[in-house]
């Protein structure tokens, strides 16, 4: 555990939650000498405050050894597995299905810095950088993303968003999304792929009841931009973006299911 108690840190319920999802040590080799949790803790940190890797407080392991982890963990899936176990495990908490019927589908545009990388102009929103696409349920919960650069319609996103998630989710039905998705061509995809329907809302369906879904994802978005680490893309790869999110994600359910 590290030596100082920050905010952003693990506490001993939601440490007992995430240490089984963990990789093993192995049995031959060196042994691991380094704690798991201050690893943990330390990319939480980074993440809530925005620090770069080298600023990380010298309470938790050196810099290069947290960032050595994320990364190996990034390429082998790890963040992904963490978040969708404990998507599940969440749902559970919550008295609903292990997998949703109705998802809903949005994009925000954030402004990139000068580390450079993909990017691109949003006209509409007239950010430059990139934009990220999440799905998420109607508890709000994110259940994938995607982040592309700015000026990739929204509907060429989605469909990459939503392409092999059918076996992941087999139960759902709907996905929700505003006139920015809209086209033939995605809901024709979405419904001989995964049998899924698409419906459209649009601004002026505003008095019908369906259109308070589309605020959910509005809401999560907001749940996601309260790390400061996504207060814009930081990233030089799009793909560790998306562990970001992933990241920020895992968080958001370890706190439903064990408040700090």
């Amino acid at each position: 555990m590290s030596g100082s108690r920050y905010a952003s840190n693990v506490t001993d319920e939601q440490w007992s939650i995430v240490e089984p999802l963990l990789p093993k040590p192995k049995r031959r080799g060196r042994r691991r000498r380094i704690s798991l949790r201050s690893v943990i803790d330390a990319i939480f940190y980074l993440l809530r405050t925005g620090c770069q890797w080298r600023q990380l407080p010298r309470e938790f392991p050196v810099w290069s050894t947290v960032y050595w982890y994320f990364r190996k963990w990034q390429r082998a899936g790890i963040w992904v597995r963490l978040q969708r176990e404990l998507y599940r495990l969440t749902r559970i908490r919550s008295g609903r299905p292990e997998c949703p019927t109705v998802v809903i589908m949005d994009g925000q545009s954030v402004k990139t810095t000068e580390v450079g990388g993909t990017r691109g102009f949003d006209a509409f929103k007239r950010v430059k950088g990139r934009k990220r696409h999440i799905l998420v349920d109607t508890l709000g919960l994110p259940i994938a993303n995607r982040v592309e650069a700015a000026n990739v319609s929204d509907r060429r996103a989605g469909g990459l968003l939503t392409s092999g998630l059918k076996a992941i989710f087999p139960a759902i039905t709907t996905i929700i999304a505003d006139a920015g998705h809209e086209s033939k061509k995605l809901a024709r995809a979405l419904a001989e792929r995964q049998s899924w329907r698409l419906e459209i809302v649009k601004r002026r369906q505003r008095a019908f009841e369906i259109t308070g879904l589309t605020w959910i994802v509005e809401r999560s978005f907001a749940w996601i931009g309260r790390n400061r680490r996504l207060s814009k893309d930081y990233e030089y790869r799009i793909q560790t973006s998306e562990t970001m999110i992933d990241i920020a994600s895992t968080r958001l359910m370890l706190n439903r299911l064990a408040k700090a």
